[in-house]
């Protein structure tokens, strides 16, 4: 069994109110989110899938493969998806630097904002960042909110990058425990693939034939 619940604890949540870990709604609505993009096939494929359901997402992407494979970035953009910073190289939060973690999170941000400004898209006025492996410090935290990022954390894990879980974990974690307005991470990532693959599919099937949309954060 993996140390990191599936399903956020409301404790934790309480600890930590100013991170968004979901989206209270009366509206049966999810939010896909996908990090660690973009990765040459991958992430097309996630677009191809969302597209067959008319669904919208979330890309949390490191600065470094934005940099590597901007068409693909374009992509994303040009499907109507929201974009996220995901620091410009992956960085572990509690071994960091706050300094180093901060310039690095922005040389992402810079990436970002360029490339949608090649592809004649102007960014959000909200800044979104999820942090690597869920680990950021709370000084790293308060320094990003004051520079108008907003945290974004997750209300389910489907666990789709670890070897140790089989694919119908992976669906199962995501189809059992999603509610109105979660925020549910997937991987857009070589490593995910193969969970990520079998269970995106059956996860937009299950929830839309409930009645659910699929919504990218803003």
């Amino acid at each position: 069994m993996p140390l990191i619940p599936v399903k956020t604890p409301k404790f934790l949540k309480r600890m930590f109110p100013k991170y968004i870990w979901d989206i209270p709604s009366k509206k049966k609505v999810l939010y896909l989110t996908f990090d660690d993009g973009p990765t040459p096939v991958v992430t097309q494929w996630v677009l191809n899938t969302l597209n067959q359901y008319q669904a919208k997402a979330t890309f949390f992407c490191i600065g470094n493969n934005i940099d590597k494979h901007p068409e693909i970035f374009k992509s994303v953009i040009a499907n109507g998806h929201s974009i996220g910073n995901h620091t410009y190289n992956h960085l572990k939060g509690w071994k960091t630097k706050t300094n180093w973690y901060i310039s690095n999170t922005i040389k992402a941000q810079k990436t970002i904002d360029l490339n949608s400004l090649k592809n004649n898209t102007t960014q959000v006025t909200n800044q979104l960042f999820r942090p690597p492996y869920g680990k950021i410090k709370p000084l790293q935290g308060k320094k990003l909110r004051a520079l108008g990022f907003n945290i974004v954390m997750w209300d389910v894990l489907s666990f789709d990058w670890d070897k140790n879980i089989k694919k119908q974990q992976c669906l199962n974690n995501v189809i059992k425990k999603a509610k109105t307005g979660s925020i549910i991470v997937f991987h857009d990532s070589e490593k995910a693939k193969k969970n990520m693959m079998f269970a995106l599919p059956k996860v937009l099937e299950h929830f839309s034939k409930k009645g659910y949309s699929f919504k990218a954060l803003n």
